[in-house]
């Protein structure tokens, strides 16, 4: 499913909301979203800002970077053990 929004985007209109000049159905209408969306993304963002987020989408991709890395070490090490296991006659 692709994203119509950035995070960043989101977090602009929830920002607007929390101003109070337009109501959450004219964000909605001007922007092109449903309220409840508007609501979903208020759970998830609600107390971020712009830099927030970006720091969240950053940590999350050396998160992933991470956990690959240490997957391609595991089977490496799995790898020099089957290696180490038929080299060593029992």
């Amino acid at each position: 499913m692709k994203k119509r929004f950035s995070d960043e985007q989101i977090v602009g209109f929830l920002r607007e909301a929390q101003v109070g000049t337009k109501t959450i159905e004219q964000l909605a209408r001007e922007h092109g979203f449903s309220q409840n969306s508007f609501y979903v993304w208020k759970r998830k963002f609600g107390a971020m800002s712009e830099p927030d987020v970006k720091r969240a989408r950053e940590l999350e991709k050396e998160n992933g970077r991470l956990k690959r890395l240490l997957a391609e070490r595991d089977v490496e090490i799995d790898v020099m053990k089957e290696i180490i296991e038929k080299k060593l006659p029992r």
